[in-house]
């Protein structure tokens, strides 16, 4: 399998989240014709996401777009291994297995981008992130060099940046997502300090849509966002 004895281990005891990658490897192995993998799928994917967020995950697989904006962190289905691990290891509020567990399930959504028939993806995001050391130079590096090559690989993803110039707007009152599923209704995504939240109230959402106007309004165009991201990148060295 081309995996070493402790990294089967650990995930046989469940420290470690069994990744695609591995499962595959395991059902070549074992000829067990893809049953672990399917497993994954419906047992094991979003084991490791805390349970408030498991509706959130489900909302995501059946959306036909998402237009997220994030204000403080890259947004997780765009964000790398190391970039993750740095978010949730920070205050050490987390146990390492806890982060093991949270990493792999936030690994695993982001297949969502790149399936068939993926979703349209918008994502606004204020400058600051892109400057905000998460895990130090070379993880940041790294992280946005990430988001110029998703962007230019997936047609479907667009990102744009609010630049720090255009002072006080309406994102600053906190990170949000918007998700259209393919009946044509909408539903949200609260994110806080404790556990987020899924929003289906009509008048939420129409709130939350005009936010989103107003703050997509200030963003950058696509290719000079795109420039932005790769200036700052060059920066983390």
């Amino acid at each position: 399998m081309h995996y070493s004895n402790k990294h089967v281990s650990a995930v046989e005891n469940g420290l470690k989240p069994p990744k695609p990658d591995f499962l595959r490897a395991v059902d070549v192995a074992l000829d067990t014709d893809g049953l672990l993998l399917n497993l994954w799928e419906d047992l094991v994917r979003d084991s490791g996401a805390p349970v408030w967020f498991r509706d959130w995950i489900q909302v995501e697989r059946e959306a036909v777009s998402l237009c997220w904006y994030e204000m403080a962190v890259v947004p997780g289905l765009l964000q790398t291994e190391a970039y993750a691990r740095a978010i949730f290891a920070s205050g050490g509020l987390l146990k390492a297995d806890e982060i093991e567990r949270r990493l792999g399930a936030r690994v695993a959504r982001q297949d969502v981008l790149t399936r068939e028939n993926a979703p349209q993806f918008v994502a606004v995001l204020d400058e600051s992130l892109l400057r905000r050391a998460v895990g130090g130079p070379a993880v940041m590096r790294e992280q946005l060099f990430h988001l110029l090559d998703l962007s230019n690989a997936l047609p479907h993803v667009r990102l744009h940046v609010v630049p720090s110039m255009a002072g006080a707007y309406a994102g600053l009152s906190g990170p949000f997502v918007l998700a259209t599923l393919a009946g044509g209704d909408d539903v949200a995504y609260l994110d806080n300090q404790y556990r987020g939240q899924v929003v289906d109230d009509p008048s939420a959402l129409i709130w939350l849509r005009q936010a989103w106007e107003s703050i997509r309004g200030e963003a950058l165009p696509y290719g000079q966002s795109a420039k932005l991201i790769m200036e700052v990148a060059e920066q983390w060295n």
